[in-house]
């Protein structure tokens, strides 16, 4: 167990330098998106009030009032989240290759260290949920801050206030910040399957090169076909026959099981096959 935390610290400090540049990003965007887009609206306000005469009942009925979900909408609060997911989906495939790929190849050394080679596996899988949870702890910490510096930009009479539950449940955000226990194992251990087919189907090309690119491939549309079974066998072939939580148990069973077999198969491509 302390060779594997030693192993997570490592690779969590590989990555430090960016991952902290992803968090300046997003703390430096969003609050100048708020704070753009509130003044925006203020000064629109403004000039229809006071300049055009237009009753304040009648420009909150016209352009209605401000609120956060409004923020929500702009690439000043969602392009970060993205740039972020994005960057951290190359990672996922950037963690394994640059062991192989850098100046002085790492590979080596790494497999060699006096420690199971599942654990290289597990610590770089686990380094990849800590980056996002981290991200999104980062953005739960940023929401009260943001709502703060709205509603000290925009008076009381032109916006509505949402709290930040109600924000999260906001359709682009639901997924990051699930409502309920079901929903966080659902997505988030959707995602943890993810990257371990992906991490196995890279051990596939590390180990066979040309051919383990097909292997690859072939190993990631098998997983996909035996997560989503369930749901193509009720929707296609028994016509919705099974209730919600049925399926989400029988989903449930399927991801353990590509998760289970992305791990076995990883452990056995580097314990007896990847070329280092």
């Amino acid at each position: 167990m302390n060779r594997y935390l030693k192993l997570i610290n490592f690779e969590f400090i590989r990555f430090l330098k960016l991952y902290l540049v992803l968090i300046g990003l997003t703390i430096l965007t969003q609050v100048t998106g708020v704070i753009v887009e509130a003044q925006l609206y203020v000064n629109r306000a403004n000039e229809m009030i006071y300049k055009e005469f237009m009753p304040k009942s009648e420009f909150i009925e016209s352009y209605g009032p401000m609120s956060f979900f409004n923020i929500t909408q702009t690439a000043w609060f969602m392009g970060p989240i993205v740039v972020s997911g994005v960057i951290l989906v190359i990672y996922v495939f950037f963690i394994w290759y640059r062991d192989w790929l850098g100046k002085n190849t790492f590979s080596y050394r790494l497999f060699m260290l006096p420690t199971a080679r599942i654990h290289i596996y597990l610590a770089k899988a686990t380094t990849i949920l800590l980056y996002v949870l981290g991200l999104v702890a980062l953005q739960l910490v940023l929401l009260p801050i943001e709502i703060q510096v709205l509603q000290w930009m925009v008076p009381s009479e032109f916006r509505t206030d949402l709290s930040v539950s109600e924000i999260t449940n906001i359709n682009n955000l639901n997924v990051l910040f699930p409502n309920t226990f079901i929903e966080f194992i659902l997505y988030y251990g959707s995602g943890i399957a993810a990257v371990c087919i992906v991490f196995t189907a890279i051990l596939f090309e590390r180990s066979y090169r040309l051919k383990g690119i097909v292997y690859g491939l072939l190993y990631c549309g098998v997983s996909l076909f035996v997560f989503f079974a369930p749901i193509l066998v009720n929707e296609f072939m028994l016509k919705s026959y099974f209730y919600p939580k049925e399926l989400f148990f029988m989903e449930l069973t399927a991801g353990l099981l590509v998760l289970a077999c992305a791990i076995w198969i990883g452990h056995f491509l580097m314990k007896n096959k990847v070329r280092v």
